[in-house]
C-alpha cells in the first residue's frame, strides 16, 4: 500500500482542519480500507469561544458523512473537556452518551457525533484515523488472529479484544492503551473490528496507517495468502425471469419492493462454487460494521423461506430475555450467492445495493486470504447479534424518514434520450424509482451517471435487440414495476394520396408493433411487481381528433390506444392496469422539427406562434408536464384506475 499524499494537493486545504479533511479523503480513496461511510477520523483543536476563552475542540467525523467526500462541515466540533469527564463516569448507556455528545456540540447544525467519538478524545495525540483494512480483518478473523496481528507490529500496536463500540470499548482501549502503550506505540488494533494510527499531525498519522496496513499485506503476502482467488468455475447463466421471481419472493419477505442487482463475473462465481461455501460464507460478516448493510450471512441458493427459517431460529437462540424484547428485523437476505449466477444483492435502493455489491466483494478478499492463512473465523453469532439489533442502529433505521413513492421499484420508459421520455427518467428518479432508460440515440448511454438509471441503446423495433435490452434491466435491478410506452416516430405532413407505403409501415412499426412487442415481453416481470404492474401508454391527441396530414401517425397512434385498452382488459386478472396520456403540441420533442412544426401550423392557416398555444387555456404544454402525469398514473392516486384516458393538452375544442 503506498501513501497518496501530495504536497501540490495537500497546499490546497488550510488549517489542522483542512488537513483532516483532506488525509480522510486519502483514507477514502482506498477501498480496501474504508467502505461507504466506514471508518472515522479526528482533531483535537485549540479555539476561543464567544467568550475569549480557549477550549480544546474534538471535530470527530459526523454521522453520515463519507470519509471519501467528507467537507469541513462533516465533522462535529464536540467539547473535549466534557467528552472527558463522560469517559471517568463508572457506566454510560448508549442512547445518553450519545445525548450528551450532541448537546455539547458548538454548531447545532453539524451532524451526529460518531459513536467512537469519546475513543478518539481519549486517545492523547492530535490526530487520530481509524479503518476497516482488509488486510487486517484478514489476519484477525482466523482461529490465532490476535497471536498474529502481535507477531505482526509488536509493540508498535495495543491490541484490544473485539467490544461492541461505545462507551465500554472507550474506556478499555484507554485503560490498555496507559498499560501497555510505550514510546514505540503508533497504533491500535481492535480485533476483527480495524486499525487506529494517531500522530502529531494529519500526515504522520495517515501515513502511519499505510505503513501499518502494509506490514498486514506484507506477512499475507509471505505467508502466499495475499493474492488469492478460486481457481476454477463453471460459466454460469441467469435468467432474467427466475431472478424476477427472486425478487419478488425477498421483497415479499422484506415487506417492501427491493431492487435486486445480479453480479455475474469469473470472481462472484468462483466464489459462490467454492467446495467450503456453506462454511466459509456462513459464519459471518468481516467486520460487525458491515452487518447492517449485509445482514448476518448470505443466502446461498434462491430458497428464501430456507433462509427466513435459519434467521427466525438465529433470532430466537440469540434475542436476550428482556422486559421489553428486540422486534425482529425484516429477515430477507440481502446477498444472495448462487453457482448458477454468483452473486445478487437486494436493497431498497439501487445505491444500497451497489453498496452492498462493493462491501461483500471485499469480504470475499477476506474470507479467501483468512482461508490461505489457516481458516477464516467470524466472531461469534451473539456478537454479531448485538450489532445487528444494536438500540442505536435500530434507532437510526426509525429515523430514517418516510420512504419515497416509488422507493424498491423499477420503470422502464421508452424513447429517453429526449424530449417526454427524458422527462420521464428525471420524474420517475426524483420518485424514488430505479430507472432503465431506452433509445436508438447513443447519448442515452451517457445520460445519467447514477445507480439508480441504466441507458441501454435500443431500437425497439428490432425483437433481438429489445429482448438484450429488457433482460439486461432485469440483470441491473432485478424487474419491471412500470413501463412507460414513449418512443414513436412523427413523419412528415402529407395527404393520404402522397402517403408512401414505406412511411406508413415505418409509423407502424415504430408507434405499434413495438409497443406491441415491449408490452408482450415485460408482462411477465409486470406480473411479478410487489405493487402490482403499471403502463402508461403515451398516446396523442389524434386519437380523439385526428388533423389532416397525419394519417400514419394518427391511426398507429389510434392503433396503439385500442391495443392499451385491450391489455387493460386481459391484464387487470394479473394486477396490472394500463392507462394512456394523450398529449398535444409538445414541442420540446425530437418529434418537432423545424419542419413538421412549420407543416403543421401552415395546415391550420397559423404561425408557429399560434399553433403553439392552440388550445383553450392558451397555454404551452412541455414535457414535463406530461412526465409529471404519466409517474402519477403509477403511483397511489391512480391505483384503482385502469383503461383511462387522460388529456395533457390544454384543453382541445375537437376533443372537449
Amino acid at each position: 500500500m503506498k501513501s497518496l499524499w501530495s504536497d501540490r494537493e495537500a497546499e490546497q486545504f488550510r488549517g489542522d482542519l483542512g488537513l483532516r479533511v483532506y488525509t480522510s479523503r486519502l483514507l477514502g480513496r482506498d477501498k480496501s480500507l474504508v467502505l461507504h461511510g466506514g471508518g472515522n477520523t479526528s482533531v483535537k483543536i485549540r479555539e476561543k469561544t464567544l467568550f475569549g476563552e480557549e477550549e480544546t475542540i474534538l471535530y470527530v467525523k459526523g454521522s453520515g458523512w463519507d470519509l471519501e467526500t467528507i467537507e469541513p462541515q462533516g465533522f462535529s466540533p464536540v467539547l473535549l473537556a466534557h467528552v472527558l469527564r463522560l469517559a471517568e463516569l463508572p457506566s454510560l448507556s448508549d442512547p445518553e452518551m450519545v445525548n450528551q455528545l450532541v448537546t455539547h456540540m458548538l454548531k447545532a447544525a453539524a451532524p451526529a457525533p460518531s459513536i467512537e467519538t469519546i475513543l478518539h478524545g481519549l486517545m492523547p495525540q492530535k490526530f487520530v484515523d481509524h479503518t476497516h483494512a482488509d488486510a487486517v480483518l484478514s489476519v484477525t478473523n482466523t482461529r490465532d488472529g490476535e497471536k498474529r496481528i502481535r507477531e505482526i507490529y509488536g509493540k508498535r500496536c495495543v491490541v484490544i479484544p473485539y467490544l461492541i463500540p461505545g462507551f465500554d470499548l472507550a474506556q478499555f482501549c484507554a485503560k490498555e492503551f496507559r498499560a501497555r502503550g510505550t514510546k514505540d506505540t503508533v497504533g491500535m488494533v481492535l480485533l476483527n473490528h480495524g486499525i487506529f494510527s494517531f500522530g502529531e499531525t494529519a500526515r504522520e498519522s495517515y501515513e502511519r496507517m499505510i505503513e501499518l496496513v502494509t506490514l498486514a499485506e506484507e506477512y499475507l503476502d509471505s505467508k502466499r495468502a495475499w493474492s488469492v482467488s478460486t481457481n476454477h468455475f463453471t460459466a454460469g447463466t441467469a435468467d432474467a425471469n427466475a431472478q424476477a421471481t427472486l425478487r419478488r419472493r425477498l421483497s415479499d419477505t422484506a415487506g417492501a419492493p427491493l431492487i435486486l442487482k445480479t453480479a455475474i463475473s469469473e470472481r462472484t462465481l468462483g466464489f459462490a462454487q467454492h467446495p467450503e461455501i456453506a462454511r466459509i460464507s456462513q459464519q459471518g460478516p468481516a467486520t460487525p460494521d458491515h452487518v447492517i448493510r449485509t445482514k448476518r450471512t448470505p443466502m446461498l441458493g434462491t430458497d428464501v423461506d430456507r433462509y427466513v427459517a435459519e434467521y427466525r431460529r438465529y433470532f430466537g437462540e440469540h434475542a436476550p430475555k428482556a422486559k421489553e424484547p428486540k422486534t425482529m428485523l425484516d429477515p430477507a437476505p440481502r446477498v444472495v450467492l448462487d453457482p448458477a449466477f454468483g452473486l445478487a444483492t437486494a436493497g431498497r435502493t439501487a445505491k444500497d445495493t451497489v453498496i452492498v455489491e462493493e462491501i461483500y466483494d471485499h469480504t470475499i478478499d477476506v474470507i479467501l486470504r483468512a482461508e490461505a492463512l489457516g481458516g477464516f473465523q467470524a466472531l461469534a453469532p451473539k456478537d454479531i447479534f448485538d450489532v445487528e439489533y444494536w438500540d442505536l442502529e435500530q434507532a437510526k433505521l426509525k429515523k430514517g424518514g418516510k420512504p419515497q413513492a416509488f422507493s424498491g421499484e423499477v420503470a422502464l420508459v421508452t424513447g429517453a434520450a429526449s424530449g417526454i421520455g427524458k422527462a420521464a427518467v428525471e420524474a420517475f428518479l426524483a420518485r424514488g424509482a430505479a430507472v432503465a432508460g431506452l433509445d436508438v440515440d447513443p447519448r442515452i448511454e451517457s445520460l445519467h451517471a447514477r445507480p439508480d438509471f441504466v441507458g441501454l441503446r435500443c431500437d425497439v423495433t428490432d425483437d433481438k435487440q429489445v429482448e438484450l435490452a429488457i433482460g439486461r434491466a432485469v440483470m441491473a435491478f432485478g424487474g419491471i414495476d412500470m413501463l412507460v410506452l414513449n418512443a414513436g416516430i412523427f413523419t412528415a405532413s402529407r395527404k393520404i394520396a402522397d402517403l408512401p407505403t414505406e412511411e406508413w409501415r415505418k409509423a407502424m412499426a415504430v408507434n405499434l408493433d413495438a409497443n406491441l412487442l415491449l408490452m408482450r415481453i415485460c408482462h411477465p416481470f409486470l406480473k411479478l411487481a410487489p405493487h402490482g404492474g403499471r403502463v402508461v401508454v403515451i398516446g396523442s391527441k389524434n386519437v380523439p381528433a385526428p388533423g389532416p396530414g397525419a394519417s400514419a401517425y394518427s391511426a398507429s397512434k389510434a392503433a396503439l390506444n385500442q391495443l392499451a385498452r385491450i391489455a387493460a382488459l386481459e391484464w387487470g386478472a394479473d394486477g396490472i392496469r394500463i392507462n394512456t396520456v394523450h398529449p398535444n403540441a409538445v414541442f420540446d420533442t425530437g418529434l418537432w422539427t423545424e419542419e413538421v412544426l412549420l407543416q403543421r401550423a401552415k395546415n391550420y392557416g397559423m404561425t408557429v406562434e399560434e399553433y403553439k398555444t392552440n388550445n383553450v387555456l392558451k397555454t404551452q404544454v412541455g414535457s414535463r408536464d406530461v412526465a409529471e402525469l404519466a409517474a402519477e398514473m403509477c403511483g397511489p392516486l391512480f391505483a384503482k384506475t385502469t383503461g383511462a384516458q387522460v388529456p395533457v393538452d390544454g384543453g382541445n375544442e375537437r376533443v372537449i
